[in-house]
Parts: structure tokens; sequence; C-alpha cells
């Protein structure tokens, strides 16, 4: 019962990082927001890293290039991608449109790793991308032909590519280096490669601005929603497997809607509810033991 308690709890935070991301925008440029994240990330990953061996994780001098563009991808694109489109992107629209991910991670999977394309998956990828048109454009996918996509959507979009490239190349790069070891110095790697952007992009002024709501949200983001989130969902892998406890991703959007509804007076349209739920059904339908 505990594990999936720390399950569900795992999503509960991640659903928030829309929320926290979303009010640190307004307050701070991307690089800075995601630089003080991911330096205040990297250090409980290297604590935990260190309690879980026993030691600081050594990276192989083989795996530095991997792991660097892990940390290229999902820590310093990603990121930078995140915090400038949530200035202007409601955050539960934000979730939904990440919840396409895994069925385009399927796509690329077949695409240049050989995996099969079954009937379910393709299924299940035209049932969420349809959805994501339908949130992207409001509840008319046409519309995106003729207006086309905001900076904002694009951003998000962004991010979309961000961790499809991330997850693609993580999955080989973790069958011979530990996933701690590969989180942990991905997120140092990355953090890195955010120190230069975030100096020529107003660091010290932004330091200097930020309130203590704006801290509060870097802790969070950072320990709570990176480390403590990540601990729960590994401790949930170990105990049920990957594909029992990478059903709970699906609660991430559903969290981040409820709570920028409540927390941010965000609308809940029923264009977003409507695409939100053929998002999901379709990532379940792709991501399914019998479609794999």
């Amino acid at each position: 019962m505990l594990v999936y308690a720390k399950l569900v709890g795992s999503v509960f935070f991640w659903g928030a990082t829309w929320i926290s991301g979303r009010i640190l925008a307004q307050d701070m440029g991307p690089f800075s927001a995601a630089l003080l994240r991911f330096v205040t990330a990297s250090a409980f990953l290297l604590f935990w890293a260190w309690r879980a061996n026993g030691s600081f994780p050594a990276l192989p001098k083989k795996d530095i290039l991997p792991v660097a563009f892990l940390g290229l991808t999902g820590i310093f694109l990603y990121n930078a991608f995140f915090f400038t489109g949530l200035k202007t992107v409601p955050a539960g629209r934000a979730a939904l449109i990440i919840a396409s991910v895994p069925v385009i991670i399927s796509i690329i999977s077949a695409l240049m790793l050989g995996e099969r394309l079954t009937r379910g998956k393709i299924a299940g990828t035209l049932l969420s991308l349809t959805g994501a048109s339908i949130v992207l454009s409001g509840g008319n996918p046409l519309s995106l032909f003729q207006g086309g996509l905001s900076h904002g959507d694009l951003m998000i979009l962004g991010c979309v590519a961000a961790w499809t490239a991330y997850s693609v190349a993580g999955s080989r790069v973790m069958k011979r280096v530990n996933p701690l070891m590969a989180v942990t110095w991905s997120c140092i790697l990355g953090t890195l490669m955010l120190i230069v952007p975030a100096l020529t992009h107003g660091l010290v002024g932004d330091i200097a601005r930020a309130s203590l709501v704006d801290w509060g949200n870097i802790l969070f983001l950072g320990v709570v929603a990176t480390g403590v989130a990540f601990t729960w969902y590994y401790a949930g892998i170990r105990a049920i497997g990957a594909a029992r406890a990478g059903i709970f991703i699906n609660l991430v959007p559903v969290f981040a809607i409820a709570m920028g509804y409540v927390i941010l007076d965000e609308p809940v349209t029923s264009a977003l509810l409507t695409g939100g739920a053929m998002v999901i059904s379709g990532v379940y339908l792709a991501n399914r033991p019998s479609a794999s």
C-alpha cells in the first residue's frame, strides 16, 4: 500500500511542477529558473546517490558524451523551453501537450530502434495526437492550419521534442549505466551547461529580485519534484515493475489541470477535457501490455 501511495505522490509532485513553474516563470528568466532548480536538484541527487552507493558516483569516460547528451536534452533544452513556454501557456494545457510524449517516443523508437509498431500503438498514437491538436487549438484543430501556434505553444512542443530525445537516448544509456547515476550526472552536466546562458540573461538580477515565494518554488522544483519524486518513483518500479508503475504517469496532467484550476484559477474548457481524455486514453492504448 505504501508503494502505491509513493507512486501517486510522485506523479502528484510532477503535476505540481507545472503550477510551480508557471508561477516562477512570471518572476524569473527561463535560464535563471532552470539553473537554480537544477543546482538544488543536483545537490539532492548527489546526496541520494552517495547514500545509495556509499561513495561519490563516478562516471566512466566512455559514458561522458552520451550522458552529456542527456543533460543537453533533458535538462538544458527541456527546461529552457519549459520556463519560456509557461510564461504564457496555462499549466494544465501545457501538461496535456507534454502528455503526448509517450506516443511520440513509440514512433521514434519504431523508426530508429526497430521496435514493432502494432495496431494498438498506431491507434493510440492517432488518438493521442488528435487529442493534443484539440487542446492546442481550443477545440478546432483546423484553426492550427490558419492561425498557427503561439510562441508559448511552440516552446511547450519544444519540451516534447527535447524529452523525446532524452528518453530515446536514455533507454540506450541506462542499459549500461545505473539509472540513478545517469540521472544524477545528466543533472550535473545539464546544470553546468546552464551557467553561461543564465549569467548572460540576468541571473544576478533575478536572484536579487527573487521573493520568498520564488525561492520556495525553486526548492520545491529541485528537491521535492526532482529528488523526492524520482526516489519514490524508482521505489515503485522496483516493487511492482516499470509497466505497472508507468500507468501512474497518466495522472500527471490530471493533477496539473486540477491544481491549475484551484491555485491559478485557470479555466477548464470542454476542449481541454475532451482533448485531454483523448491524449490520456491514446497513451494508455499505445502502451498497454497487449499493445507491445
